[in-house]
């Protein structure tokens, strides 16, 4: 039995509240629709606990 996985629409919010299971964190995340968006880029998150995409601007938060 295959567990499904709920897409997140890629490019589709400002803000993304995450968690450390969510780390290494890529935006577009794993999720995340690909064909319409940018090149996957890693972001540094675990230091300030934000981080912003240099494609697409969309703000990261760490959540814990």
């Amino acid at each position: 039995m295959s567990a499904e996985v709920a897409e997140i629409q890629a490019n589709a919010q400002n803000r993304y509240e995450v968690t450390r299971a969510d780390l290494p964190l890529s935006c577009p995340m794993p999720g995340m629709s690909l064909w319409n968006s940018h090149p996957r880029v890693y972001l540094p998150i675990e230091d300030k606990g934000y981080a912003k995409c240099p494609y697409c601007g969309a703000d990261y938060v760490l959540k814990d």
